[in-house]
C-alpha cells in the first residue's frame, strides 16, 4: 500500500516564488567600498526573472553551464536563482585557483556562459583563450569596461532590456542545479553536481536548530566564498526561510568583517577558522558592538579548542563546530550538545564542541577501519569516516576516479576520526596528514590545536618528516605573533605540549615560519609544507 501525498518535485523554483509573497521586505545587503547597497526581496525577485529572459536570450538551455567568478554580492545571488530555476546549471569558480586549474575546470565543465566581477577581469582575460566552450561573458556591473573578452555583455544592460516576468519550467526534482569542483590537492580537480532535490533538503537541513538554525528572525552573513560549495548552502537556506543576507563582497580581513557585523547587526555568520582566528586577534585590540551575534559557525578544517573556549568567555561570541566536505553539499555533522551533554561540567562541554558534532538526520555515518570493517563508537579507535544520504553526491562529474571513493552506496572521506557512544565525531586528521610513526599514529590536528593554544602562537601545522628508525615523525612548523617573533623558542613549544602529549607524540624538531600556506579556501595548506621539508633532517632525541 502506497501513501496517497501529492507528487510535489523539491525545486528551487518554489523557494524563488516564496520569498517576494512571505517576505518581500526583506534585504539583501552587499559591502561595495565604503557603501552598504539594499535590495529587498520583492525587488530582488523580478531582477532574478530578468536575468533568466536574459539568458534565454544569450541561447543557454536547460542543462548548459553558467560560470561566475564573482564575490559574495547581490548579483551572484540573482545568478544563484535564476541560472538553476530555469533549468540550466550553476557553476562558481574559485577565484583563488591557479590558472591551469581554472582552465581545466571551465572546459571540463562545458561552461557556456562566464560571469565576472569587474575587478576579476584581468584574470579571466588571460585565461579566455584557452576556454573551449565559453561563448559569451558578461561582467557583472553597468557597463563594460575596456577588455580583451569577447563577445561581451553588461550584466545591468542585460536586466534592463528583459522582461520581470519569466515562465519558469516545471523541473524534475533530480535534475542538475549546481556544480562545484574540489580544491585539486592531489591531480585535477573533480566536480560535484547537486540536484534540486538536494540543495531544497539540505535548506531543510541547515534550518533545523539542532543544525545551523537558521530562521526568518536572522541576518545571515555568509563570509565563506559563495564558490565554496555554494557558500554552503546558505545563499538557499536563507531565501527558504526570510532571513535578511548580508554579503561582505571583496572585503574579508578581519576589520572589514567586525565593521560589517556591527554596522547590520548580523545574527549568524560563517567561515573558515583563519576567518575567525584573525577576529580574535583584531578584538585583542580593537572594540566592536558583535553582541548581535549569536551563533559563528565554523567549518573547512578543525576550530582549535581555545578558540571556541577564548571567543565565548572574552568576546561573548558562540563559535558551533561543523564539517562537511564538497562532496557533501556540504552539512555533515554538527557540535550542538545534547540535553544530557549540557549538564556536563564547563570543561567537558568545551571538550565536545571542539569535536565536529553529530550529523543532522539525513545523513548517515560509520567509520571503518583499513578491511573497510565498521570500527566501535567508543571514542578512541580510529577509522575512516564514511557517510551517505540524501545531499551526498554518488559519483564524481565524468572522472572515472569515483571508483576510489564511493563504496557500496558510502561516500569514502578520506577523514580519520573518532564517533563516542552519543555519536560525536571527531576529526582526527586526513589519511595523509596522519604522522605513522612506529607502528602509531599520531594526530597532526591534535598538536596543531595545541600549538595554537600557546599565548605567543598566531598559526601552527604539524607534518611528517621521513625517519630512518621510526618511519615518521612531526615537525612542527609554527608562525609566532609578530610582537614574539624573536622571543619564541622551541623549548617554549615542547614545554607548552608535554602537559598533554606522551613523549613520542612530541615534534622531534620545532621551526618557525612567517605565516602557514593557505589553500584557494583559506585552510592549512600542508602540502606546499611536506614539499618544502621534505628533505629535512631531524635532530636526534
Amino acid at each position: 500500500m502506497q501513501g496517497l501525498m501529492m507528487d510535489y518535485p523539491l525545486t528551487l523554483t518554489p523557494l524563488l516564488e516564496r520569498a517576494p509573497k512571505f517576505f518581500g521586505h526583506k534585504e539583501i545587503i552587499t559591502k561595495a567600498g565604503t557603501t552598504l547597497e539594499r535590495e529587498t526581496f520583492a525587488e530582488w525577485a523580478p531582477r532574478v526573472a530578468r536575468l533568466a529572459n536574459a539568458l534565454e536570450k544569450l541561447g543557454v538551455r536547460r542543462g548548459d553551464r553558467v560560470a561566475t567568478f564573482a564575490w559574495n554580492n547581490a548579483r551572484h545571488m540573482e545568478l544563484y536563482f535564476a541560472v538553476p530555476c530555469m533549468g540550466a546549471v550553476l557553476h562558481p569558480l574559485n577565484l583563488r585557483l591557479p590558472p591551469d586549474q581554472l582552465v581545466y575546470i571551465v572546459n571540463h565543465a562545458e561552461d557556456t556562459v562566464l560571469f565576472v566581477d569587474a575587478s576579476l577581469l584581468p584574470v579571466i582575460e588571460k585565461l579566455a583563450p584557452q576556454f573551449k566552450s565559453v561563448k559569451h561573458f558578461v561582467v557583472m556591473g553597468d557597463s563594460v569596461p575596456e577588455t580583451t573578452l569577447t563577445p561581451v555583455h553588461a550584466y545591468e544592460e542585460l536586466l534592463r532590456n528583459a522582461s520581470d516576468t519569466y515562465p519558469f519550467p516545471n523541473l524534475d526534482e533530480n535534475q542538475a542545479a549546481g556544480m562545484c569542483y574540489t580544491s585539486g590537492t592531489t591531480g585535477h580537480p573533480k566536480g560535484v553536481v547537486y540536484s534540486h532535490r538536494s540543495m531544497v533538503l539540505h535548506s531543510m537541513g541547515l534550518a533545523m536548530s539542532s543544525s545551523f538554525g537558521i530562521a526568518e528572525s536572522d541576518i545571515a552573513m555568509p563570509v565563506v566564498p559563495m564558490f565554496h560549495v555554494m557558500a554552503w548552502g546558505l545563499p538557499f537556506a536563507c531565501i527558504m526561510v526570510g532571513a535578511d543576507v548580508v554579503l561582505p563582497g571583496p572585503h574579508m580581513q578581519p576589520r572589514d568583517l567586525a565593521e560589517l557585523i556591527q554596522a547590520t547587526r548580523v545574527t549568524l555568520t560563517a567561515g573558515v577558522p583563519t576567518l575567525w582566528l584573525g577576529l580574535m586577534n583584531l578584538l585583542e585590540n580593537e572594540r566592536y558592538d558583535l553582541s548581535s551575534l549569536h551563533t559563528m559557525v565554523v567549518g573547512g578544517s578543525a576550530a582549535p579548542r581555545f578558540l571556541i573556549e577564548k571567543m565565548e568567555k572574552q568576546h561573548g561570541l558562540k563559535i558551533i563546530h561543523a564539517w562537511g566536505m564538497t562532496e557533501m553539499s556540504p552539512l555533515g555533522t554538527v557540535s550542538r550538545l545534547t540535553k544530557a551533554q549540557l549538564q556536563l561540567p564547563e570543561a567537558e562541554q568545551f571538550d565536545l564542541r571542539a569535536k565536529q558534532g553529530m550529523p543532522p538526520p539525513g545523513v548517515e555515518i560509520r567509520a571503518v577501519d583499513e578491511m573497510n570493517q565498521a570500527v566501535p563508537w567508543d571514542g578512541k579507535t580510529f577509522g575512516e569516516l564514511q557517510v551517505r544520504g540524501p545531499w551526498i553526491a554518488r559519483e564524481y562529474y565524468k572522472d572515472d576516479r569515483s571508483a576510489n571513493s564511493f563504496r557500496d552506496g558510502w561516500f569514502a572521506t578520506g577523514d580519520v576520526v573518532t564517533i563516542d557512544a552519543a555519536g560525536f565525531v571527531q576529526i582526527v586528521d586526513r589519511t595523509k596528514d596522519l604522522v605513522k610513526s612506529g607502528g602509531e599514529w599520531i594526530s597532526s590536528v591534535d598538536l596543531e590545536n595545541a600549538i595554537m593554544a600557546h599565548p605567543q602562537v598566531l598559526e601552527a601545522a604539524v607534518i611528517a618528516v621521513t625517519h630512518p628508525k621510526w618511519q615518521e615523525r612531526p615537525l612542527a612548523c609554527v608562525a609566532p605573533k609578530p610582537e614574539f617573533k624573536d622571543t619564541l623558542t622551541k623549548k617554549d613549544i615542547l614545554d607548552h605540549l608535554r602537559t598533554r602529549f606522551a613523549a613520542w607524540e612530541l615534534p622531534d624538531d620545532v621551526i618557525f615560519i612567517d605565516a602557514v600556506p593557505k589553500t584557494s579556501v583559506g585552510k592549512f595548506d600542508k602540502k606546499v609544507l611536506r614539499a618544502q621539508y621534505r628533505d629535512y633532517v631531524l635532530p636526534e632525541r
